[in-house]
């Protein structure tokens, strides 16, 4: 039976929320766990999905000294993923849950040592959303090159109902002053594709499109799969 270790735990806003290391015979390896209540919010157990979040957004750019955004620092290895490519020069992750980050800055998540530790890097505590809403994502309101959001589960299955205007026209639109132009919004799906959110993205921004990524799931013995959204800001001519 695999032995599970609770790490640390706390009574929040949102309810209890639980980091948890695991031992998972199949994997071969410890895996982390946050749970909020009776919830998963984040594992370990599966994470190319949230890595190549990170690296398919930066490859639509170009150019250096480039500025990110991610929303929702889980176990960082969307941030790690960001911090990798050098032509980064400043990150900033903001997450609602501040245990989350807590337990990063500790050490007790070990995939978050290299984000805590890289200079250009900045964690906020503060709900994303409605930073988007109001209108920033930066203190000093600068635009960024790309705005990475692993959250909700999907635009369809979301967290909180609060976070459903995120994915609306009048959400989707309010991401285009937060981005320079040519910028890129990506975000993490676990669902497959969803036609109507791909279209809406589409009506938005310049250009739009789905990727499906696959990585080999033993636990099921089968290939698994989650989307990356990623949508394309116009530029906009200096003249």
């Amino acid at each position: 039976m695999a032995r599970i270790e609770e790490l640390a735990w706390e009574d929040g806003p949102l309810g209890e929320i639980t980091l948890r290391r695991r031992e998972d015979p199949v994997l071969g390896r410890d895996v982390y766990e946050v749970k909020l209540n009776d919830e998963f919010l984040m594992s370990s157990a599966f994470t190319a999905a949230e890595i190549e979040l990170a690296r398919l957004a930066l490859a639509e750019l170009h150019g250096t000294d480039l500025r990110v955004a991610v929303g929702g620092l889980g176990l960082a290895y969307t941030a790690a993923a960001v911090l990798e490519d050098a032509r980064v020069g400043s990150l900033v992750v903001i997450d609602a849950i501040q245990p989350v980050i807590d337990w990063h800055v500790q050490g007790l998540i070990p995939s978050g040592a290299s984000v805590v530790a890289d200079p250009r890097c900045q964690l906020v505590a503060a709900d994303f959303f409605a930073l988007v809403r109001e209108g920033t994502l930066d203190p000093q309101g600068l635009p960024f090159d790309a705005i990475v959001v692993d959250i909700d589960h999907s635009p369809v299955h979301v967290l909180n109902p609060a976070n459903r205007w995120f994915y609306t026209i009048e959400g989707t639109r309010a991401l285009l002053p937060l981005l320079r132009p040519g910028g890129v919004f990506a975000l993490w799906s676990n669902d497959p594709p969803e036609p109507a959110y791909l279209a809406l993205l589409e009506s938005v921004f310049e250009a739009a499109r789905a990727v499906v990524v696959s990585f080999p799931n033993p636990l099921q013995d089968r290939e698994s799969t989650n989307t990356v959204y990623l949508a394309s800001a116009a530029f906009t001519s200096l003249a």
